[in-house]
């Protein structure tokens, strides 16, 4: 029996002294009522790491979708728009980050993410989802964390490890395997032997991850003073009127009777869904768990794009494409455990003990 409360003596008699805490007790406690916080905690921030990851993935069917439905810059626009509506409550509600605070080098580098991470990126990965394929699309979309690695060691000069090269690798050798023998299925154009080309559509798609890159490597080298919501719905408001003149220029070409309820559903989720919600869930948890657990779950979003393009789009399952994707799947767990390596190196104390 536990007797923490009291202390006994050899003769077994209740002793009026103050008590005395049990060293054995005590340690039961403190160990016990942390660590079932603490676990309560970690499935919280596991969720919003999984669910943030998988709204990412999300935007590659959905884009499909949308190319289907309406002119890209009008469903571009549309998506920033209420992207920027979605962002705002959780803007004012933080408030971490006041505007007077900003650099002009803060400004400049939001405003580089806005033109590279919101219009580029938008406007290509619609543009290039309209001759692929939404599997060929998550695909390609999959090598983000390797261009991103890549990307880094050219302009941040961060080391070139044998992971990030190999990763590289599978990275190109993933994609290039979807156009041997790929039939019709990447909706890309054919030589004289049947063979898939490397067409635009796929180029544009590649295009959208090297800006998405350029987001999360500017996004490196915004000060502290921005919170990455906030640097979200900045750089989202920024983009805004890059979109409009194109945006009203195919507008005319709009019949909004002929959209479809899933369609206009899909645009609410492609702007408050993987603009908005995905971006508060991911640094939600970030914010709460160490980089190399957040490096993990890097893998739910290519995972969830590649599921979600056979649901959502019923395409046709191909044994080319799931070997394609294992490549370049490959290539994103040897970078989550490069990230894992430099933030153990960084802080081992934390690594050591869980916190």
């Amino acid at each position: 029996m536990r007797r923490s409360g009291f202390v006994f003596q050899k003769d077994d008699q209740l002793s009026d002294s103050p008590p005395k805490p049990n060293p054995e007790a005590t340690n039961h406690e403190a160990t016990n009522r942390p660590a079932t916080s603490h676990q309560m905690g970690s499935g919280l921030v596991f969720a919003q790491l999984t669910l943030g990851m998988i709204a990412f993935g999300s935007a590659t069917p959905v884009s499909k979708m949308l190319t289907e439905a309406m002119p890209v810059f009008v469903a571009s626009g549309l998506r920033i728009a209420i992207g920027v509506l979605a962002l705002l409550p959780a803007v004012l509600l933080t408030r971490t980050t006041r505007l007077t605070q900003l650099t002009g080098r803060d400004w400049f580098h939001t405003g580089l993410i806005a033109l590279f991470g919101m219009f580029g990126f938008t406007v290509l990965m619609l543009y290039g989802m309209q001759m692929v394929s939404g599997v060929v699309g998550a695909i390609v979309m999959s090598t983000a964390p390797a261009v991103t690695a890549c990307g880094a060691m050219l302009l941040l000069g961060e080391k070139a490890t044998w992971r990030k090269l190999v990763a590289i690798g599978l990275a190109v050798l993933g994609v290039l395997v979807l156009h041997l023998g790929s039939g019709d299925g990447g909706m890309e154009n054919q030589d004289a032997a049947g063979v898939s080309l490397l067409g635009p559509g796929i180029l544009m798609v590649f295009a959208a991850v090297c800006c998405e890159a350029v987001y999360t490597i500017v996004g490196k080298k915004v000060s502290d003073n921005i919170d990455p919501v906030v640097a979200a719905f900045l750089a989202a408001a920024i983009s805004l009127p890059l979109f409009l003149p194109f945006a009203w220029w195919q507008w005319s070409s709009l019949q909004t009777d002929q959209v479809s309820a899933g369609a206009w559903m899909a645009l609410v989720w492609y702007g408050a869904g993987t603009l908005a919600l995905g971006t508060w869930l991911w640094y939600s948890g970030v914010a709460k768990s160490q980089g190399s657990v957040a490096a993990g779950f890097m893998g739910v979003m290519p995972v969830s794009a590649l599921v979600l393009s056979y649901v959502l789009l019923g395409e046709t399952f191909r044994w080319l494409h799931l070997t394609g994707f294992a490549i370049v799947f490959t290539g994103v767990l040897l970078i989550s455990w490069e990230h894992l390596r430099h933030q153990t190196s960084e802080n081992p104390e934390n690594d050591g003990n869980g916190e």
